[in-house]
């Protein structure tokens, strides 16, 4: 979608325009403090709460820095604002100097945030949230990452380790909030070879999960939790079986099925490239299939740290892509 009038940039901005204010005459450090925090947000009103302004007054200062350098700083986009090439000039040459002033000043400024502590299942963090949060990264926002199973993690946020966390359930009681984040889809794979020695897709498509009789099972844990569901709900039976390999780490498990172990139930999300290229082999589409979803929780006090809202604003809008 393209700029409106009043999101466009001052005239003559844009390559080849000349410097204009820019040398003779003092920059303002105000507008110069707002500059940075949209850059490192990537949005207009991310940066107002960072800085505790309103919208308008941060748009009226960047079209005021704008105007005075007689430049074009960010292109207004449906959602969040991209930096223009010279905006990245500008950046470089004042993020030093602001956050040593902030520093100094004692107040934290945007460049001196705490770290935000995120923590979820390894395997969601590092295929999808890691890479959206690279962005942010990038522009000066600290992370520190946490891993394990949820009820573990959920006491270790009641105790303050954690500022945000993904659920696999919804935490109890009303002390932590939590919203709906995203949907996981589990599928049941296994390898073309395995696929081959059943008899193909239409043996299994006729006898269903009779064709994997003596197919190992590889599972995340002993009790089958996954894999136990999927069946419940797509079979309507109750599974029979004990895992030849359990791994605590989804990643490995998947690694275990392509490289010809046996079969699984995993996120769909996670299996994404194997069953484009044909390493792994979907062995059931059901209409229904299962799903879990997941929650991002905030600790409460957390929202001391203005970058604990930008990483869960960016979470939340990102995860529609999932």
């Amino acid at each position: 979608m393209g700029k409106t009038n009043a999101d466009a940039g001052p005239p003559g901005a844009g390559a080849g325009a000349p410097g204009g204010a820019h040398g003779t005459a003092p920059l303002d450090l105000n507008q110069l403090r707002t500059f940075l925090a949209v850059y490192r947000s990537g949005s207009f009103t991310a940066a107002a709460r960072l800085l505790g302004l309103s919208q308008p007054t941060v748009t009226a200062q960047i079209r005021a820095l704008e105007r005075q350098l007689d430049r074009e700083l960010f292109e207004r986009l449906p959602r969040g604002a991209a930096p223009a090439p010279f905006a990245d000039e500008l950046a470089s040459r004042v993020i030093d100097p602001l956050d040593a002033l902030a520093e100094v000043a004692g107040h934290g400024g945007d460049g001196s945030a705490e770290p935000v502590h995120v923590a979820g299942p390894a395997e969601l963090l590092s295929h999808c949230v890691l890479p959206r949060l690279a962005p942010l990264v990038e522009k000066g926002v600290l992370l520190r990452i946490a891993t394990g199973l949820t009820e573990e993690l959920l006491e270790e946020m009641r105790a303050g380790r954690h500022d945000l966390l993904i659920a696999t359930t919804r935490p109890r009681g009303r002390a932590l909030a939590a919203v709906p984040l995203a949907d996981e889809e589990f599928v049941l794979v296994t390898s073309a070879a395995w696929v081959e020695r059943i008899g193909g897709p239409a043996r299994f498509a006729a006898d269903g999960p009779a064709a994997l009789h003596g197919v190992p099972l590889v599972a995340y844990a002993e009790d089958l939790p996954i894999v136990r569901r999927y069946w419940r709900h797509v079979f309507g039976k109750r599974l029979v079986c004990k895992p030849a390999v359990t791994m605590p780490d989804l990643r490995a498990v998947k690694g275990a099925v392509v490289g010809g172990v046996g079969f699984s139930v995993l996120p769909r999300y996670l299996c994404l490239d194997e069953l484009a290229s044909g390493a792994l082999v979907l062995l059931a589409d059901p209409d229904d299939p299962p799903i879990n979803t997941g929650y991002l929780v905030q600790r409460p006090g957390s929202s001391d740290n203005p970058h604990v809202a930008l990483v869960r604003d960016h979470l939340l809008e990102s995860a529609r892509g999932w």
